[in-house]
C-alpha cells in the first residue's frame, strides 16, 4: 500500500480551505449552518466493508482520496490536527506547509505517548469553544475508538455536542468540483450502459425464448459484467479515455423485480422467483473512484392501456421534477411540483407516490440532507448532484393479464447535476425511459406472421454478389430481373430502417431535454485586464490613450480617470480629420449592431446599457493615426490567437509512453510516416511498447501514439497499390511538428524494391530480355507478398499489445470499393468492417460507420454519368461529409453496401443545401422528428418517381389506336416503304458484317458530303 498511496496535495489544501472559509462565513452570518461550533471531531475506527459510506468515510475520501482507518481528525477554523498510526502519518507528511496549518500526531506502541496525543487534542477542543461538532449518526468501532471515547469522557460534561452532519454535507460534500463531476458522469454512463446494452438484451432474450431464469440469476449476470473491460470500451455513451474498470463497484443492486412483489427502497434485493413477463423493475448503482450513480427503469411487457397511461404520467412527473431542479430552488419545491402534476391529471395516484423522490448523491449513496420530500427547505446550488427516483407503489391493475399482474409498481431513477440558469444535466440519459423504449409487445408479434411470407417472392434474390458485378456499361444490355428483385428487397429493408431511425430520434430528443439538444449556445466570456490598480501602465498618469499590448487592453481617459477596455470588447477603431483636428473613433461590441458575424456575440445582460463608441479629439493627427493602427494590430493579433487556440482545442496531451525494458521491442524498420515531420523525408523505425507505438526517424525525431487514443487501426496491402500501409486513426488529434493530426500512417513503397527482408539495398539489374523481365516480375510479386505478410504480422502484433483497448486490425475490402471525390482529388474509396476509408492519398478519409445517421444520394438522374453521396452523422453539430462524382456504374453496388450495413439511405435528383438543413435540425431536433424526420429526403425521391411515371403514361396508346396508326402508315407514300426497306437492309448488312472496302467508301462519301455543305455555307457568307 505504501507505494500505491499518492495524496493530491493541491486538492487537499483547496478543499480544506473551502471548508474553513464556509465555516468562518457562517460565523459572520449568524451561525445558521454550523450552530456556532468551535471545533469538529471526525473519528474513524477499524475498516468495515459496507455498501454505503458514512459521513466520516466521505470526509476522508473528499480530503485525502483514501480511507484511513484508526484515525482522528480535529478541525478548527484555523487548523487541522490528525492522530493516526506511524505508517499512515508518513503519507500525510507531504501535506504540511499549506495555508491552513496541519499538525500530525503519530501513534506508536507506547500507551503513555498515545494518551498524550489525545490530551493535546482535548486541549485544542476546549480552547476552541464550548460547542464541539460531531457526526451523531456515524457508528464506528475498534480499540482506537474505545481509547478516544475513554479520553473524551473526561471533558464530555464541559462541552456541548452539536450534530454537524448537515453542515459538512452542505459546506463540503454537496457541491462538486470538475474532477468530482467527471467521475460522477463516468459512473453514470457506465450504469446506464449496463442497463441499456446488457440488461435489456438479456431480459429480451429470456422473455422471447420463454426461459425460466430467476431474478437472482439475472442480477448475478449483471454483477459479473463489471469485470469485462471490453464491454465498457464499446459503450455507445463514451467514457473518459482513462476509464479504469478496476475502480468500479456496485453500491445498489443490481435488483430485478417482477410478478407483483416490488420493493422500491435502496435496500431491496433480488429474490429467487422467476422473471415474469409483466411489469419488470430493474435498478442498479455503481461507484467509480468513490463517486456514486444510480439508474432504474420499469419495463412493461404487453401492457394494457391503464398501465401504459400510468407509466406516461410517471414519466411526466419525473421529467417535471428534473426540469424544476435549478440553482436557487428549494428542495421541497421539487416534491410539490410532482404532487401538482399528479393532481392535475390523476389525483387518485397521489397516495401511491413514494414519500421521497430522491436525495443527494456523490461520495455517499444517499445524502439525506438533500432528501427530496415535502419538508426539506435546503436550497439547490450549481454543482450539486442528485438522484431523482420517482415511483408509484402497489397500483391495482383493473385488467390483470394473469394472477401475478393484479398489482404492480412503477419506478424511474436518474442521476442529475444542478446547473445555473439552465436545465440540469441528466448523467444517465443514455438509458432511454420513453414508452417506445420500455414497452415490449410479444403477443402482437406472434399474431402477425404474414409479412414474412410476402417477402419471399423471388428465390433468385439471395445472390447479392451477382448484382454487384456489371459486365457492361450499357444499361440496355444489363439483366434487370435480379436487380429489380434486389431493389424490392432493399426498399422493404430501407422502410424498416427509416422507421427505426424515426423512433430512435423521437426517443433520443424528447421535449424534456431542453436546449442541450439544440444549437450549442455561445457562453459569455469574462475578460480581465488588471486585477489591481498598481498593474496599470505608468503612462496612464498623463491621462493619455495607452495601448497595453501585454495586457491586451486599451486604457482611455474618461472624466479624468484612466478606464481600461479589453481588446475583445473593441469592434474597430478609425481616424478621421476635420479642419485642424484629428478624431479617433473607437467602436465597441454591443447587442443589436446589425448584420455581421458578431450578431450572435453573447452578453451577460443584453438589456443593460452599453457604450457603443467613444470619440477623442486631438491636434496631433500623427499620434491619432498611430493609436488607431496600434488598436487595429492588437485586435488582429488577439483574433488570431483566439483562432489558434480554438483550432487546438481538441488536441490532447497524451500520457507518457511506457517503454519496454526487459526485452527488445517489436520493430519495423525502413518506414516512412505521414504526415511527414519537418525537413527532408527520411525513413525511420516503428516500435511497439507497453502502452503505445513510437516512431523514430534517422534524425532522432519521435512520434508517440498511445493505444488509449487509437480509434481505428487499418492494414492496407500493396495489391493494386504503390505502397503498403499501417494506418492509425486517432480519437483525439495530436501535434506532429507544428500541425495537428488525427491520422498517422506508417508505410513503405512497394514499386521500387530498394529493400529486401533484412532491410539491405538490392543490387540493380542491368540485364535485358524477356526471360529477365519475367524473372524480375516474379521477384517483384514475391517481394510484394512478403511485404504484405510482414506489415500484416506487425499490425496483428499491435492488436495483441493493445488487446484490452477493444479495437482490432481492419482491412479494406477492395472488391466493394468505388471512385469518388471526398476532398479535391478523385480517389478510390474502400469500405472496411467498421469504416469507409481512403488511405492512399492525403488528405485521408476515415468515416466511422457507427457514427452515421443517414446517407443521401444526390444527382441520381437518368442521363447523368455521376452522382454524389452525403453522410449525415448522429452528432448533428458535426458537418455532413460529401463524396462527390461517383460513377453511376457504382450506384447499385453502393446501395447494396449501404443496405447490407443497415444504413438508411435516400436518393434525389438535386444537390441540397446541407448547412441550412443542419441548422434547422440542431435548432429543435425534437420538432424535426415530430415533423417526420428524415422522411423529407425519401419524399423528394418518391415525387421524382411519380413525375417519371406520369411522363411515361402520357405516351401510352390503346390497342385500337395502335392498329389505326399502323393502317394509316401503310396508306402513306412509297417513299416511306423504300426508306424502311433501305433501313432494314442496312440493319441486316450490319448484323451480317461489312468489309473494310465498303466502310471506307461510305466514309469518303460522308466526307465529300460534309465538304460540299461547308463550301455552300462559305459561299453564302461571302455573298
Amino acid at each position: 500500500m505504501a507505494d500505491e498511496v499518492k495524496i493530491d496535495a493541491h486538492t487537499f489544501h483547496h478543499r480544506l480551505s473551502s471548508l474553513t472559509s464556509a465555516w468562518k462565513a457562517d460565523k459572520r452570518a449568524g451561525n445558521a449552518l454550523f450552530a456556532g461550533v468551535g471545533s469538529i471531531v471526525v473519528l474513524m475506527g477499524k475498516n468495515e466493508e459496507t455498501a454505503s459510506y458514512q459521513k466520516s468515510n466521505a470526509m476522508h475520501y473528499w480530503l485525502l482520496g483514501y480511507e484511513f482507518p484508526a484515525t482522528l481528525m480535529v478541525f478548527t477554523p484555523d487548523a487541522l490536527w490528525i492522530v493516526t498510526t506511524t505508517k499512515k502519518a508518513k503519507h500525510l507528511e507531504g501535506l504540511k506547509g499549506g495555508k491552513i496549518p496541519l499538525e500530525i500526531l503519530s501513534r506508536a506502541k507506547d500507551p503513555e505517548q498515545n494518551a498524550k496525543h489525545f490530551e493535546r487534542c482535548l486541549d485544542l477542543i476546549k480552547g476552541a469553544g464550548k460547542k464541539v461538532g460531531i457526526l451523531a449518526k456515524d457508528t464506528t468501532s475498534g480499540p482506537f475508538v474505545e481509547e478516544w471515547k475513554k479520553a473524551y469522557g473526561d471533558i464530555s460534561k464541559d462541552v456541548e455536542e452539536v450534530d454537524v452532519t448537515s453542515a459538512l454535507s452542505i459546506a463540503a460534500l454537496a457541491v462538486k468540483d470538475e474532477t468530482e463531476l467527471r467521475n460522477m458522469r463516468d459512473s453514470s454512463r457506465a450504469s446506464a450502459g449496463i442497463m441499456t446494452e446488457f440488461f435489456v438484451e438479456e431480459m429480451s432474450e429470456v422473455l422471447d425464448e420463454e426461459k425460466k431464469v430467476t431474478h437472482k440469476q439475472l442480477s448475478d449476470k449483471i454483477d459479473r459484467k463489471i469485470d469485462e473491460p471490453k464491454f465498457f470500451q464499446n459503450l455507445k455513451s463514451k467514457l473518459s479515455g482513462d476509464f479504469d474498470t478496476q475502480q468500479l463497484d456496485f453500491i445498489y443492486g443490481p435488483v430485478v423485480q417482477s410478478g407483483g412483489n416490488y420493493d422500491l427502497k435502496l435496500t431491496a434485493q433480488s429474490d429467487e422467483n422467476n422473471l415474469h413477463a409483466g411489469t419488470i423493475i430493474a435498478g442498479l448503482g455503481l461507484r467509480y473512484k468513490s463517486y456514486c450513480s444510480m439508474v432504474a427503469r420499469t419495463y412493461l411487457v404487453d401492457p394494457n392501456d391503464a398501465q401504459e397511461s400510468n407509466y406516461k404520467l410517471l414519466l411526466n412527473v419525473h421529467e417535471a421534477i428534473i426540469k424544476e431542479a435549478k440553482e436557487g430552488v428549494a428542495v421541497k419545491d421539487l416534491y410539490s411540483k410532482a404532487i401538482s402534476v399528479i393532481k392535475s391529471k390523476k389525483p387518485e395516484l397521489e397516495k401511491h407516490l413514494t414519500k421521497t423522490v430522491g436525495a443527494g448523491i456523490g461520495l455517499e449513496t444517499r445524502d439525506a440532507v438533500l432528501a427530496i420530500n415535502a419538508k426539506n427547505t435546503r436550497v439547490l446550488k450549481d454543482g450539486m448532484t442528485l438522484y431523482i427516483s420517482t415511483g408509484f407503489t402497489d397500483i391495482e391493475n383493473p385488467q390483470p393479464q394473469d394472477k401475478k399482474s393484479k398489482t404492480y409498481s412503477l419506478l424511474i431513477t436518474d442521476t442529475i447535476r444542478i446547473r445555473k440558469d439552465q436545465d440540469p444535466a441528466v448523467f444517465t440519459n443514455g438509458a432511454a425511459s420513453d414508452t417506445g423504449s420500455v414497452c415490449f409487445f410479444f403477443k402482437d408479434e406472434e399474431d402477425e406472421p404474414q409479412p414474412k411470407k410476402q417477402t419471399k417472392k423471388d428465390p433468385k434474390v439471395g445472390a447479392v454478389a451477382a448484382s454487384n458485378i456489371t459486365k457492361t456499361k450499357l444499361r440496355a444490355e444489363r439483366t434487370t430481373q435480379i436487380d429489380e428483385g434486389a431493389e424490392a428487397r432493399r426498399r422493404e429493408h430501407q422502410k424498416e430502417l427509416a422507421h427505426r431511425k424515426q423512433q430512435e430520434g423521437l426517443s433520443t430528443y424528447s421535449e424534456a431535454v431542453g436546449d442541450e439538444n439544440g444549437v450549442a449556445q455561445k457562453k459569455f466570456k469574462k475578460f480581465e485586464s488588471y486585477k489591481r490598480d498598481n498593474q496599470f501602465p505608468s503612462k496612464v498618469k498623463d491621462l493619455a490613450i495607452v495601448v497595453d499590448e501585454k495586457a491586451l487592453t486599451i486604457v482611455l481617459p474618461i472624466m479624468g480617470r484612466p478606464v481600461p477596455f479589453h481588446i475583445q470588447t473593441v469592434k474597430n477603431a478609425s481616424k478621421s480629420d476635420e479642419g485642424e483636428f484629428a478624431f479617433l473613433r473607437i467602436n465597441f461590441l454591443s447587442p443589436g449592431q446589425g448584420v455581421g458575424r458578431k450578431d450572435d456575440q453573447p452578453f451577460e445582460d443584453p438589456t443593460a446599457h452599453f457604450v457603443r463608441s467613444l470619440t477623442f479629439r486631438s491636434r496631433d493627427a500623427d499620434r491619432m493615426d498611430a493609436i488607431a493602427q496600434q488598436i487595429t494590430d492588437l485586435r488582429k493579433s488577439a483574433v488570431r490567437k483566439e483562432q489558434e487556440k480554438k483550432e487546438l482545442e481538441d488536441v490532447v496531451e497524451q500520457d507518457k509512453l511506457v517503454e519496454v525494458r526487459n526485452r527488445k521491442p517489436i520493430r519495423l524498420d525502413q518506414i516512412f510516416v505521414r504526415p511527414a515531420m519537418d525537413g527532408k523525408r527520411v525513413p525511420g523505425e516503428v516500435e511497439i511498447h507497453q502502452n503505445g507505438l513510437r516512431y523514430v526517424d534517422h534524425r532522432g525525431n519521435k512520434i508517440d501514439v498511445l493505444f488509449s487514443n487509437v480509434k481505428h487501426l487499418f492494414f492496407q496491402p500493396c495489391t493494386h497499390e504503390l505502397i503498403v500501409i499501417i494506418h492509425v486513426h486517432l480519437k483525439n488529434p495530436i501535434m506532429i511538428g507544428k500541425k495537428k493530426a488525427k491520422d498517422v500512417q506508417f508505410y513503405r513503397e512497394a514499386t521500387d524494391m530498394q529493400y529486401d527482408e533484412t532491410g539491405n539495398r538490392k543490387r540493380k539489374h542491368h540485364r535485358y530480355g524477356d526471360e529477365e523481365e519475367f524473372e524480375q516480375e516474379q521477384e517483384e510479386r514475391r517481394q510484394r507478398a512478403n511485404l504484405d505478410k510482414l506489415f500484416k504480422r506487425f499490425a496483428e502484433d499491435i492488436q495483441q499489445a493493445a488487446r484490452d483497448e477493444g479495437w482490432g486490425v481492419d482491412i479494406p475490402f477492395r472488391e466493394l470499393g468505388f471512385n469518388g471525390v471526398p476532398n479535391r482529388s478523385n480517389v478510390f474509396m474502400q469500405p472496411t468492417a467498421d469504416c469507409l476509408v481512403q488511405l492512399t492519398e492525403p488528405p485521408f478519409t476515415v468515416i466511422t460507420l457507427d457514427e452515421i445517421e443517414v446517407a443521401h444520394l444526390e444527382r441520381v438522374q437518368f442521363g447523368l454519368k455521376n452522382f454524389d453521396m452525403v453522410f449525415v452523422f448522429k452528432d448533428f453539430h458535426r458537418p455532413p461529409v460529401h463524396i462527390n462524382t461517383i460513377p453511376v456504374e457504382s450506384l447499385e453496388p453502393v446501395k447494396e453496401w449501404l443496405d447490407s450495413i443497415n444504413i438508411a439511405y435516400s436518393e434525389g435528383p438535386l444537390n441540397l443545401n446541407w448547412s441550412s438543413i443542419m441548422k434547422t435540425i440542431t435548432a429543435d431536433p425534437h420538432q424535426f422528428f415530430v415533423d417526420g424526420g428524415w422522411s423529407f429526403l425519401a419524399a423528394e425521391s418518391d415525387e421524382e418517381d411519380e413525375d417519371e411515371e406520369e411522363e411515361e403514361s402520357a405516351f401510352e396508346m390503346s390497342d385500337e389506336e395502335l392498329a389505326a396508326s399502323e393502317e394509316s402508315s401503310d396508306d402513306e407514300s412509297d417513299f416511306d416503304d423504300d426508306a424502311s426497306a433501305d433501313e432494314g437492309s442496312e440493319v441486316s448488312e450490319e448484323s451480317g458484317g461489312e468489309d473494310w472496302d465498303e466502310l471506307e467508301k461510305k466514309a469518303k462519301k460522308k466526307d465529300r458530303e460534309g465538304g460540299l455543305e461547308d463550301e455552300d455555307k462559305g459561299r453564302k457568307r461571302k455573298r
